[in-house]
Protein backbone atom coordinates (compact mmCIF):
# COMPACT_ATOMS: atom_id res chain seq x y z
CA UNK A 1 0.00 0.00 0.00
CA UNK A 2 1.35 3.87 -0.68
CA UNK A 3 2.23 5.59 1.78
CA UNK A 4 -0.30 8.65 1.23
CA UNK A 5 -3.47 5.77 0.91
CA UNK A 6 -2.20 4.66 4.90
CA UNK A 7 -2.53 8.45 5.33
CA UNK A 8 -5.50 9.14 4.33
CA UNK A 9 -7.00 6.16 6.20
CA UNK A 10 -4.98 6.76 9.47
CA UNK A 11 -5.34 9.79 9.39
CA UNK A 12 -9.50 9.67 9.05
CA UNK A 13 -9.60 6.96 11.72
CA UNK A 14 -8.01 9.46 14.35
CA UNK A 15 -10.84 11.62 14.01
CA UNK A 16 -12.43 9.92 16.59
CA UNK A 17 -9.47 10.88 19.56
CA UNK A 18 -10.19 14.42 21.34
CA UNK A 19 -6.34 16.02 21.26
CA UNK A 20 -7.38 19.49 22.11
CA UNK A 21 -4.96 20.50 24.95
CA UNK A 22 -2.71 22.82 25.79
CA UNK A 23 0.73 21.45 26.87
CA UNK A 24 2.60 24.20 29.22
CA UNK A 25 6.19 22.61 28.32
CA UNK A 26 8.74 25.22 28.03
CA UNK A 27 12.14 23.04 26.42
CA UNK A 28 13.63 25.90 23.60
CA UNK A 29 15.51 24.50 20.31
CA UNK A 30 18.63 23.60 20.16
CA UNK A 31 21.12 24.30 17.08
CA UNK A 32 20.92 21.72 14.91
CA UNK A 33 18.21 20.08 15.82
CA UNK A 34 14.37 20.49 15.31
CA UNK A 35 11.23 21.75 16.61
CA UNK A 36 10.64 23.24 20.18
CA UNK A 37 8.10 24.11 22.75
CA UNK A 38 8.59 27.55 23.99
CA UNK A 39 6.99 29.88 21.48
CA UNK A 40 3.99 30.79 23.79
CA UNK A 41 2.93 26.98 24.15
CA UNK A 42 2.17 24.47 22.57
CA UNK A 43 -1.94 23.24 21.83
CA UNK A 44 -3.98 22.00 19.39
CA UNK A 45 -6.32 24.84 18.32
CA UNK A 46 -4.71 27.81 19.69
CA UNK A 47 -1.79 28.94 21.69
CA UNK A 48 -1.03 31.83 24.30
CA UNK A 49 -0.43 34.63 21.57
CA UNK A 50 -2.98 33.47 19.54
CA UNK A 51 -1.31 31.75 17.01
CA UNK A 52 -2.97 28.25 15.83
CA UNK A 53 -0.48 25.07 16.33
CA UNK A 54 -1.08 22.42 14.17
CA UNK A 55 0.01 18.40 14.91
CA UNK A 56 -0.39 15.78 13.02
CA UNK A 57 -3.00 13.86 14.37
CA UNK A 58 -3.10 10.18 12.90
CA UNK A 59 -2.92 6.46 14.20
CA UNK A 60 0.16 4.32 14.13
CA UNK A 61 -2.70 1.31 13.01
CA UNK A 62 -6.44 1.02 12.73
CA UNK A 63 -5.84 -3.15 12.64
CA UNK A 64 -7.29 -3.76 16.34
CA UNK A 65 -7.59 -7.15 18.42
CA UNK A 66 -10.78 -5.36 20.55
CA UNK A 67 -14.43 -5.36 19.22
CA UNK A 68 -15.66 -2.48 21.04
CA UNK A 69 -19.44 -2.07 20.01
CA UNK A 70 -18.86 1.91 19.84
CA UNK A 71 -15.61 2.07 17.56
CA UNK A 72 -15.27 2.40 14.02
CA UNK A 73 -12.14 0.15 14.04
CA UNK A 74 -13.63 -2.33 15.81
CA UNK A 75 -12.04 -5.52 14.64
CA UNK A 76 -15.27 -7.02 13.24
CA UNK A 77 -16.14 -3.75 10.95
CA UNK A 78 -15.22 -4.20 7.05
CA UNK A 79 -13.13 -0.84 6.73
CA UNK A 80 -9.90 -0.08 5.20
CA UNK A 81 -7.14 -1.53 7.31
CA UNK A 82 -3.29 0.07 7.09
CA UNK A 83 -0.38 0.13 9.82
CA UNK A 84 2.78 2.59 9.70
CA UNK A 85 5.73 1.20 9.92
CA UNK A 86 7.83 3.20 12.73
CA UNK A 87 10.13 5.11 10.35
CA UNK A 88 7.30 5.57 7.92
CA UNK A 89 5.57 7.29 10.78
CA UNK A 90 8.98 9.51 11.10
CA UNK A 91 10.24 10.31 8.34
CA UNK A 92 6.55 11.38 7.61
CA UNK A 93 6.27 13.52 10.61
CA UNK A 94 9.35 15.05 9.92
CA UNK A 95 8.19 15.74 6.00
CA UNK A 96 5.54 17.88 7.72
CA UNK A 97 7.17 19.49 9.92
CA UNK A 98 9.83 20.58 7.55
CA UNK A 99 7.04 21.52 5.15
CA UNK A 100 5.53 23.86 7.78
CA UNK A 101 2.95 21.67 8.10
CA UNK A 102 2.76 20.81 11.77
CA UNK A 103 4.45 21.59 14.83
CA UNK A 104 4.11 18.57 16.67
CA UNK A 105 2.65 15.02 16.68
CA UNK A 106 -0.31 13.47 18.33
CA UNK A 107 -0.15 9.43 17.98
CA UNK A 108 -2.99 7.03 18.92
CA UNK A 109 -3.42 3.52 17.81
CA UNK A 110 -5.61 0.28 17.69
CA UNK A 111 -4.69 -2.51 19.83
CA UNK A 112 -2.28 -4.05 17.05
CA UNK A 113 -1.62 -7.49 18.66
CA UNK A 114 -1.22 -6.95 22.00
CA UNK A 115 -0.81 -3.96 23.86
CA UNK A 116 3.17 -4.03 24.66
CA UNK A 117 3.51 -4.50 20.22
CA UNK A 118 1.45 -1.71 19.74
CA UNK A 119 3.20 0.46 22.38
CA UNK A 120 6.44 -0.77 21.08
CA UNK A 121 6.21 -0.06 17.61
CA UNK A 122 4.81 3.43 19.11
CA UNK A 123 8.03 4.08 21.25
CA UNK A 124 10.07 3.27 18.07
CA UNK A 125 8.72 5.80 15.97
CA UNK A 126 9.00 8.65 18.70
CA UNK A 127 12.59 7.56 19.26
CA UNK A 128 13.25 7.36 15.97
CA UNK A 129 11.48 11.79 15.80
CA UNK A 130 13.85 12.03 18.96
CA UNK A 131 17.03 10.64 18.73
CA UNK A 132 17.72 10.32 14.65
CA UNK A 133 16.27 13.32 13.83
CA UNK A 134 16.57 15.43 16.87
CA UNK A 135 12.93 16.67 17.17
CA UNK A 136 12.77 18.88 19.88
CA UNK A 137 8.80 19.75 19.28
CA UNK A 138 5.40 18.70 20.90
CA UNK A 139 4.48 15.01 20.97
CA UNK A 140 1.17 13.91 22.68
CA UNK A 141 0.61 9.44 23.00
CA UNK A 142 -2.18 7.72 23.34
CA UNK A 143 -1.16 4.59 25.88
CA UNK A 144 -2.90 1.56 25.22
CA UNK A 145 -4.82 0.24 28.38
CA UNK A 146 -2.79 -3.32 29.60
CA UNK A 147 0.42 -2.06 28.69
CA UNK A 148 3.24 -3.15 30.80
CA UNK A 149 4.67 -0.65 33.35
CA UNK A 150 8.24 -1.10 31.75
CA UNK A 151 7.09 0.29 28.13
CA UNK A 152 5.03 3.35 29.56
CA UNK A 153 8.01 4.50 31.58
CA UNK A 154 9.67 3.93 27.82
CA UNK A 155 6.79 6.16 26.14
CA UNK A 156 7.00 8.28 29.03
CA UNK A 157 10.31 9.71 28.69
CA UNK A 158 9.72 10.11 24.71
CA UNK A 159 6.74 11.93 24.75
CA UNK A 160 5.51 16.10 26.34
CA UNK A 161 1.99 14.52 27.07
CA UNK A 162 0.62 10.68 27.23
CA UNK A 163 -3.39 10.09 28.01
CA UNK A 164 -5.45 6.45 28.43
CA UNK A 165 -9.00 6.65 27.22
CA UNK A 166 -11.28 5.74 30.32
CA UNK A 167 -14.09 5.37 27.58
CA UNK A 168 -17.02 5.59 29.71
CA UNK A 169 -18.47 7.03 33.17
CA UNK A 170 -18.60 3.47 34.99
CA UNK A 171 -17.58 0.50 35.22
CA UNK A 172 -20.86 -1.07 33.86
CA UNK A 173 -21.14 0.86 30.59
CA UNK A 174 -17.66 -0.14 29.52
CA UNK A 175 -18.37 -4.22 30.57
CA UNK A 176 -21.42 -3.41 28.69
CA UNK A 177 -20.09 -2.10 25.47
CA UNK A 178 -16.30 -3.14 25.52
CA UNK A 179 -16.73 -6.40 27.36
CA UNK A 180 -12.40 -7.29 26.41
CA UNK A 181 -11.71 -4.32 28.03
CA UNK A 182 -11.90 -3.53 32.26
CA UNK A 183 -11.42 -0.24 34.26
CA UNK A 184 -8.52 -1.16 35.92
CA UNK A 185 -6.38 -1.44 32.64
CA UNK A 186 -6.76 1.94 32.62
CA UNK A 187 -6.83 3.48 36.33
CA UNK A 188 -4.20 1.39 37.29
CA UNK A 189 -1.77 2.80 34.63
CA UNK A 190 -2.49 6.42 35.46
CA UNK A 191 -1.98 5.94 39.35
CA UNK A 192 1.48 4.56 37.62
CA UNK A 193 2.09 7.46 35.36
CA UNK A 194 1.00 9.88 38.12
CA UNK A 195 3.80 8.34 40.03
CA UNK A 196 6.25 8.02 37.96
CA UNK A 197 5.51 12.08 36.73
CA UNK A 198 6.31 12.59 40.44
CA UNK A 199 9.31 10.32 40.52
CA UNK A 200 10.59 12.48 37.51
CA UNK A 201 11.65 9.47 35.37
CA UNK A 202 14.68 10.09 33.08
CA UNK A 203 16.36 7.95 30.31
CA UNK A 204 19.37 7.24 31.10
CA UNK A 205 20.08 6.25 27.37
CA UNK A 206 19.68 9.29 25.93
CA UNK A 207 22.04 11.99 25.98
CA UNK A 208 21.66 15.44 28.06
CA UNK A 209 20.38 17.24 25.39
CA UNK A 210 17.80 14.54 24.31
CA UNK A 211 16.98 13.55 28.09
CA UNK A 212 13.16 14.74 29.12
CA UNK A 213 11.51 14.37 32.07
CA UNK A 214 9.02 11.54 32.00
CA UNK A 215 5.75 12.89 30.77
CA UNK A 216 6.27 16.64 31.41
CA UNK A 217 3.06 17.94 30.26
CA UNK A 218 0.91 15.75 32.53
CA UNK A 219 -2.09 13.34 31.43
CA UNK A 220 -5.19 13.37 30.45
CA UNK A 221 -8.37 10.78 29.40
CA UNK A 222 -11.59 10.86 27.14
CA UNK A 223 -14.91 10.14 28.63
CA UNK A 224 -17.42 9.54 25.45
CA UNK A 225 -20.55 11.33 26.10
CA UNK A 226 -24.25 10.35 25.49
CA UNK A 227 -23.60 6.69 24.40
CA UNK A 228 -24.31 5.24 27.84
CA UNK A 229 -26.84 6.34 30.82
CA UNK A 230 -24.78 8.14 32.88
CA UNK A 231 -25.89 11.73 34.38
CA UNK A 232 -23.96 14.45 33.98
CA UNK A 233 -23.65 14.77 37.77
CA UNK A 234 -22.00 11.18 37.46
CA UNK A 235 -19.91 12.54 34.82
CA UNK A 236 -18.41 15.54 36.39
CA UNK A 237 -18.53 13.32 39.82
CA UNK A 238 -15.54 10.86 38.21
CA UNK A 239 -14.14 13.67 36.82
CA UNK A 240 -13.40 15.48 39.82
CA UNK A 241 -11.99 12.14 41.22
CA UNK A 242 -9.72 11.63 38.48
CA UNK A 243 -8.45 15.51 39.29
CA UNK A 244 -8.21 14.86 42.72
CA UNK A 245 -6.77 11.57 43.13
CA UNK A 246 -5.16 10.66 39.97
CA UNK A 247 -3.89 14.55 39.05
CA UNK A 248 -4.91 14.52 35.31
CA UNK A 249 -4.16 17.62 33.81
CA UNK A 250 -7.63 17.31 31.49
CA UNK A 251 -10.69 15.29 31.00
CA UNK A 252 -11.93 15.66 27.55
CA UNK A 253 -15.51 14.72 26.89
CA UNK A 254 -16.64 13.52 23.42
CA UNK A 255 -20.22 13.38 22.24
CA UNK A 256 -21.12 10.46 20.89
CA UNK A 257 -21.16 9.69 17.03
CA UNK A 258 -23.02 6.98 15.61
CA UNK A 259 -20.51 4.71 13.59
CA UNK A 260 -21.80 1.39 13.98
CA UNK A 261 -25.49 -0.14 14.38
CA UNK A 262 -25.78 -2.12 17.55
CA UNK A 263 -29.00 -2.82 19.62
CA UNK A 264 -27.28 -1.19 23.05
CA UNK A 265 -25.90 1.78 21.37
CA UNK A 266 -28.55 5.12 20.78
CA UNK A 267 -30.14 5.00 17.44
CA UNK A 268 -30.10 8.92 16.96
CA UNK A 269 -28.44 10.07 14.40
CA UNK A 270 -27.59 13.92 16.46
CA UNK A 271 -23.97 14.24 18.24
CA UNK A 272 -25.08 15.62 22.00
CA UNK A 273 -22.57 18.84 21.06
CA UNK A 274 -24.39 21.01 23.69
CA UNK A 275 -24.53 18.76 26.26
CA UNK A 276 -20.61 18.31 25.61
CA UNK A 277 -20.19 21.68 25.68
CA UNK A 278 -22.05 22.12 29.00
CA UNK A 279 -19.91 19.27 30.13
CA UNK A 280 -16.58 22.17 29.50
CA UNK A 281 -18.04 24.33 31.08
CA UNK A 282 -18.55 23.26 34.52
CA UNK A 283 -15.24 21.66 34.28
CA UNK A 284 -13.81 24.55 33.66
CA UNK A 285 -15.82 25.88 36.52
CA UNK A 286 -14.10 23.03 39.23
CA UNK A 287 -10.41 23.87 37.89
CA UNK A 288 -9.89 27.29 37.52
CA UNK A 289 -13.02 28.85 39.92
CA UNK A 290 -12.68 26.52 42.59
CA UNK A 291 -16.38 25.44 42.06
CA UNK A 292 -17.18 21.40 43.53
CA UNK A 293 -19.47 19.53 41.73
CA UNK A 294 -22.65 19.42 43.92
CA UNK A 295 -22.70 23.37 43.83
CA UNK A 296 -22.65 23.09 40.18
CA UNK A 297 -25.07 20.07 39.96
CA UNK A 298 -26.75 17.49 42.49
CA UNK A 299 -28.76 14.39 42.68
CA UNK A 300 -32.13 15.96 42.24
CA UNK A 301 -31.14 17.75 39.29
CA UNK A 302 -28.13 15.21 38.18
CA UNK A 303 -27.96 16.93 34.12
CA UNK A 304 -27.55 20.18 33.18
CA UNK A 305 -29.66 22.71 32.07
CA UNK A 306 -29.12 23.11 28.33
CA UNK A 307 -30.24 26.68 27.88
CA UNK A 308 -28.00 28.43 30.32
CA UNK A 309 -24.32 27.67 31.31
CA UNK A 310 -23.85 26.41 34.54
CA UNK A 311 -21.87 29.49 36.05
CA UNK A 312 -25.48 31.39 35.26
CA UNK A 313 -26.99 28.72 36.43
CA UNK A 314 -25.36 28.73 40.04
CA UNK A 315 -25.86 32.52 40.31
CA UNK A 316 -29.44 32.53 39.62
CA UNK A 317 -29.96 29.48 41.97
CA UNK A 318 -27.82 31.21 44.73
CA UNK A 319 -29.26 34.81 44.59
CA UNK A 320 -28.86 35.00 48.85
CA UNK A 321 -24.96 35.80 47.91
CA UNK A 322 -25.81 38.37 45.22
CA UNK A 323 -25.97 41.23 44.25
CA UNK A 324 -22.41 41.37 44.62
CA UNK A 325 -21.19 45.01 44.82
CA UNK A 326 -17.85 45.05 42.21
CA UNK A 327 -16.08 47.66 44.45
CA UNK A 328 -15.85 45.51 47.98
CA UNK A 329 -16.53 42.10 47.33
CA UNK A 330 -13.31 39.87 47.52
CA UNK A 331 -11.52 38.02 44.63
CA UNK A 332 -13.13 34.46 45.39
CA UNK A 333 -16.84 36.51 44.79
CA UNK A 334 -15.85 38.11 42.03
CA UNK A 335 -14.80 34.91 40.82
CA UNK A 336 -18.24 33.76 40.99
CA UNK A 337 -19.65 36.60 38.90
CA UNK A 338 -21.59 35.10 35.72
CA UNK A 339 -19.67 37.27 32.67
CA UNK A 340 -16.62 37.76 35.39
CA UNK A 341 -13.38 35.76 34.11
CA UNK A 342 -9.88 34.74 35.67
CA UNK A 343 -8.30 37.46 33.96
CA UNK A 344 -11.23 39.91 34.33
CA UNK A 345 -11.52 39.24 37.90
CA UNK A 346 -7.81 40.71 38.48
CA UNK A 347 -8.22 43.49 36.19
CA UNK A 348 -11.52 44.59 38.73
CA UNK A 349 -8.70 44.04 42.03
CA UNK A 350 -5.87 46.54 40.54
CA UNK A 351 -8.58 49.08 38.81
CA UNK A 352 -10.81 49.82 42.50
CA UNK A 353 -7.58 50.31 44.34
CA UNK A 354 -7.55 53.45 41.99
CA UNK A 355 -11.15 54.68 41.65
CA UNK A 356 -14.59 53.18 42.44
CA UNK A 357 -15.93 51.57 39.26
CA UNK A 358 -18.54 52.13 37.33
CA UNK A 359 -20.31 50.20 34.73
CA UNK A 360 -18.37 51.53 31.62
CA UNK A 361 -15.41 51.06 33.96
CA UNK A 362 -16.38 47.48 33.48
CA UNK A 363 -16.94 47.20 29.87
CA UNK A 364 -13.46 48.51 29.32
CA UNK A 365 -11.91 45.82 31.20
CA UNK A 366 -13.98 43.57 28.67
CA UNK A 367 -16.22 42.15 31.65
CA UNK A 368 -19.45 40.55 29.91
CA UNK A 369 -22.03 42.77 31.29
CA UNK A 370 -24.95 40.93 28.82
CA UNK A 371 -24.19 38.43 31.55
CA UNK A 372 -22.72 40.06 34.72
CA UNK A 373 -25.26 43.12 34.75
CA UNK A 374 -28.18 40.78 36.69
CA UNK A 375 -25.77 40.04 39.58
CA UNK A 376 -23.64 43.47 40.35
CA UNK A 377 -23.74 46.80 41.55
CA UNK A 378 -21.51 49.48 41.55
CA UNK A 379 -21.38 51.74 44.19
CA UNK A 380 -24.71 50.51 45.36
CA UNK A 381 -26.54 50.50 42.25
CA UNK A 382 -28.24 47.99 39.66
CA UNK A 383 -26.95 48.44 35.52
CA UNK A 384 -30.15 50.91 33.79
CA UNK A 385 -32.86 48.04 33.41
CA UNK A 386 -31.91 45.39 35.67
CA UNK A 387 -34.71 43.22 37.66
CA UNK A 388 -32.90 41.51 40.32
CA UNK A 389 -35.49 38.86 40.23
CA UNK A 390 -34.34 35.46 39.22
CA UNK A 391 -37.19 34.08 37.18
CA UNK A 392 -36.76 37.16 35.41
CA UNK A 393 -33.00 36.80 34.84
CA UNK A 394 -33.32 33.27 34.17
CA UNK A 395 -35.90 34.95 31.09
CA UNK A 396 -33.62 37.42 29.97
CA UNK A 397 -30.73 35.21 29.74
CA UNK A 398 -32.54 32.24 27.87
CA UNK A 399 -34.70 34.34 26.00
CA UNK A 400 -32.46 34.00 22.75
CA UNK A 401 -32.35 30.00 23.10
CA UNK A 402 -36.46 30.13 22.44
CA UNK A 403 -35.68 31.71 18.47
CA UNK A 404 -32.57 29.58 17.50
CA UNK A 405 -32.43 25.97 16.32
CA UNK A 406 -29.93 24.02 17.87
CA UNK A 407 -27.10 23.33 14.75
CA UNK A 408 -23.95 22.45 16.58
CA UNK A 409 -22.03 25.59 16.20
CA UNK A 410 -21.11 27.33 19.91
CA UNK A 411 -21.01 31.08 19.81
CA UNK A 412 -19.01 32.00 23.39
CA UNK A 413 -19.57 30.96 26.94
CA UNK A 414 -23.44 31.39 26.69
CA UNK A 415 -24.41 30.03 23.42
CA UNK A 416 -28.25 29.24 23.62
CA UNK A 417 -29.46 26.94 21.01
CA UNK A 418 -33.21 25.19 21.26
CA UNK A 419 -32.68 22.15 21.81
CA UNK A 420 -35.14 20.45 23.56
CA UNK A 421 -34.75 19.10 27.32
CA UNK A 422 -36.04 15.89 26.92
CA UNK A 423 -33.42 15.39 24.83
CA UNK A 424 -31.06 15.43 27.67
CA UNK A 425 -33.05 14.90 30.58
CA UNK A 426 -34.73 11.55 29.00
CA UNK A 427 -31.39 9.59 29.52
CA UNK A 428 -32.03 7.86 33.18
CA UNK A 429 -29.55 8.39 35.67
CA UNK A 430 -27.30 5.18 37.08
CA UNK A 431 -25.36 4.87 40.49
CA UNK A 432 -22.06 7.15 41.71
CA UNK A 433 -18.89 6.22 40.15
CA UNK A 434 -18.17 2.83 40.03
CA UNK A 435 -14.34 3.22 39.30
CA UNK A 436 -12.43 1.39 42.35
CA UNK A 437 -10.05 4.52 43.57
CA UNK A 438 -11.04 7.36 41.66
CA UNK A 439 -14.69 8.17 43.04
Amino acid sequence: MELLDKLNILADAAKYDVACTSCGVSREAVKGQLGDTSKAGICHAFSADGRCVTLLKVLLSNVCSYDCAYCVNRRSNEVPRATFSARELAELTIGFYRRNYIEGLFLSSGVLRTPDYTTEQMCEAIRILREEYGFRGYIHAKAIPGTSEELLVRLGVLVDRMSLNIEFPSEQSLKLLAPEKAGETAIKPMAFIRDGIKANYQDKRLSKVQRTRFVPAGQSTQMIVGASPESDYHILKLSAGLYQKLELRRVFFSGYIPVNKNPLLPTTNEVPLLREHRLYQADWLMRFYEFDVDEIIDDEHPFLDPLIDPKCNWAINHMDQFPAEVNKVPYEMLLRIPGVGVKGAKRIMVARRERHLRFDDLKRLNITMKRAKYFITCNGAFAEGVLFDPVSIYRELTSEAKKRRFKGVLDGQLSLFDAPAASITALPAVAPPAFAGVA
